[in-house]
């Protein structure tokens, strides 16, 4: 199989298949110490080395069915890490298992972990953890093989102190109090579905939870789990939807989870346990499509997940794809549409920041020596999104293409794919029409930089309003100012006043007095809305107003999100007015950012290269 360029592990010798976690939570060393015992396989004769990933760890001990095992480190990665290499005490063959059991404490620097001290927090008065392993930082908190290529089901034991509650993308187990500290106590989880180690996910912290479904619960800190579990109200509907769509859900329980500001994405797919910001928490549930997607990873990524991180599009795009058809269940077909060209507009807004002869707005990039994270944008969700909507206008519809995508998952169900299995898959399912799909300019959507070959079509129905009024302001000389007002957006839904101001930041830069007459009359400085607010500021910046500029580093630095926190300082840093007060509020903040955010803005912000 081909080698995945971001991990060390060589799981065509050796795989893992099952893992043993035992390990303390130490809130005072910012650590996780214990161990990580893997049920390998060796996958060809004569086996005597296991290599596995690590990134900033301590390995105190190896131990093979418990007889000692040599080990020592290769040469350090900059951002892969450091591969372990263990030579086993005795030889194995082919299909041969055996327990490798390793003794290891993470730093307090790992990249997949964020400690809050109690101030951090909502409740003031206890730490909290999270981890974010996706992509490359599950080797950061134990030694794995950190590849998507490999799945694993595991079983795990989490000591804690025992005023908090720890949770797992995992079923839960029970809780005892540990032997060893009466202080503390023990949470067990076991995930029985095999998962490749980025979605192993760990939280700790003074959570509560309240129930909104048969299967879900919603988790978060005393002062936010009113409000969650108002918010997500909407997820056993989409459960059912994603099911019909999708087939069955195989997870048990799906549980929501919101996180701290500082939490770096939308959602996070983590299994039985979505992790989401509270950005999503609008009061009014119109953010509520991230919750649709992360309920279709459990099925485009979670059950079929991409072989390498080059095939991405595989696990975002067809999530994207699911997550805009359970959109139109909800909300009928003419939302789908307007979604879907909200996400051809998104894929042009990346493509312009990327710019379009770079290799990294590929569909399938090539990630030799590029850090994962480095490389992550919209690209793969809504390129790979516009090649299914493509795709299903070319073969005959949405009820056809459901067809080929549960097919598709139900073929690919607990395995690890690339692009070529895919196409294969596509072609013999719609072998009546492979005239029609040899027509697909493959090549350039796959391998060419830039905005796709073909657009697909879209309803315009719900989007004109967004476009009549944006050419309004577009067109607008200053002498007809006046004859803007508030009335102009009494039809239009927090929906379609994110598309209006997506609109505006595709064109020039208006005027600084345009702005200023926007908010006299529409005062999008009170919307709350995260999607609003973002995208308003932005436009705000690039017009160089300079009273927005508070406003904007206060939304930089109050979450952390990374897709409204890295424009949000680009476009600050690129604002003359404020460059070095931009560098000067991320360098004051820094410290309590996420480990990843705090790289990419340092970087976007020319601080680190």
């Amino acid at each position: 199989m081909a080698a995945d360029p971001s991990s060390f592990a060589s799981p065509s010798c050796c795989l893992t298949r099952h893992l043993y976690l035992r390990c303390r939570v130490d809130f005072g060393a910012q650590a996780l110490r214990g161990t990580a015992a893997f049920t390998a396989r060796a996958e060809r004769e004569a086996q005597r080395c296991l290599v596995l990933d690590t990134k900033d760890l301590q390995i105190f001990k190896v131990t093979v069915n418990g007889q000692d095992a040599k080990f020592g480190f290769g040469q350090k990665h900059s951002f892969k890490g450091t591969p372990l290499e263990i030579t086993l005490p005795f030889e194995l063959r082919r299909g041969q298992e055996a327990i490798v059991e390793i003794s290891f404490e993470s730093s307090p620097k790992s990249s997949a972990l964020q400690w809050f001290t109690p101030e951090q927090t909502s409740g003031k008065q206890h730490p909290f953890l999270f981890s974010q392993c996706q992509a490359i930082h599950c080797r950061a908190i134990f030694p794995c093989q950190d590849t998507p290529a490999v799945k694993l089901t595991y079983y795990a034991e989490i000591s804690v102190p025992k005023e908090l509650v720890a949770l797992m993308s995992a079923n839960r187990d029970g809780e005892v109090p540990d032997p060893e500290d009466s202080s503390r106590k023990i949470y067990r989880f076991s995930q029985d579905v095999p998962i490749p180690c980025y979605l192993i996910a760990l939280v700790v912290g003074a959570l509560e939870s309240r129930k909104i479904g048969p299967r879900t619960l919603v988790w978060a800190e005393k002062e936010l789990v009113d409000k969650s579990a108002y918010e997500f109200a909407e997820a056993e509907a989409m459960l059912k939807i994603a099911e019909d769509l999708a087939g069955p859900y195989v997870w048990g329980q799906y549980d929501l989870l919101v996180l701290p500001p500082s939490f770096p994405y939308g959602g996070m797919e983590n299994p039985c346990l979505t992790f989401v910001t509270p950005t999503l928490l609008a009061g009014d549930r119109s953010l509520s499509n991230v919750i649709a997607h992360e309920i279709s990873h459990s099925w485009t990524g979670n059950l079929v997940t991409n072989k390498t991180w080059e095939h991405f599009w595989l696990n975002e795009g067809h999530t994207v794809y699911l997550e805009r058809r359970i959109g139109g269940q909800l909300f009928g077909e003419q939302f789908r549409h307007f979604q879907a060209l909200g996400g051809w507009r998104e894929l042009q807004n990346t493509i312009n920041t990327l710019g379009d002869k770079n290799p990294l707005t590929n569909l399938i990039p090539n990630l030799s020596e590029v850090d994962p994270d480095v490389a992550y944008s919209s690209v793969p969700y809504e390129k790979g999104f516009a090649l299914l909507f493509y795709l299903e206008q070319l073969l005959g519809g949405p009820n056809v293409f459901i067809g080929f995508l549960k097919a598709y998952i139900q073929q690919f169900a607990y395995k690890s794919i690339v692009t070529e299995d895919w196409k294969k898959f596509l072609y013999s399912y719609f072998k009546d029409k492979v005239a029609v799909l040899d027509k697909v300019d493959w090549n350039s959507w796959f391998y060419a930089p830039g905005m796709p070959p073909a657009k697909p079509m879209y309803d315009m129905t719900l989007a004109n309003a967004c476009v009549a009024l944006s050419q309004r302001w577009i067109k607008a000389e200053e002498s007809d100012l006046g004859s803007f007002s508030s009335a102009d957006l009494k039809d239009m839904s927090s929906h379609q006043l994110i598309e209006f101001l997506a609109l505006l930041l595709l064109e020039a830069p208006l005027p600084v007095s345009y702005v200023q007459r926007m908010q006299q009359v529409y005062d999008f400085n009170a919307i709350n809305n995260s999607e609003i607010r973002f995208r308003w500021l932005r436009l705000c910046i690039k017009s160089r107003w300079e009273e927005a500029i508070p406003l904007a580093l206060k939304m930089a630095t109050d979450q952390g999100r990374m897709k409204f926190t890295r424009p949000l300082f680009r476009d600050l840093y690129n604002f003359d007015k404020c460059q070095d007060l931009a560098v000067k509020t991320f360098l004051e903040h820094r410290a309590s950012m996420h480990p990843v955010t705090s790289m990419l803005v340092g970087k976007d912000l020319k601080l680190d290269q």
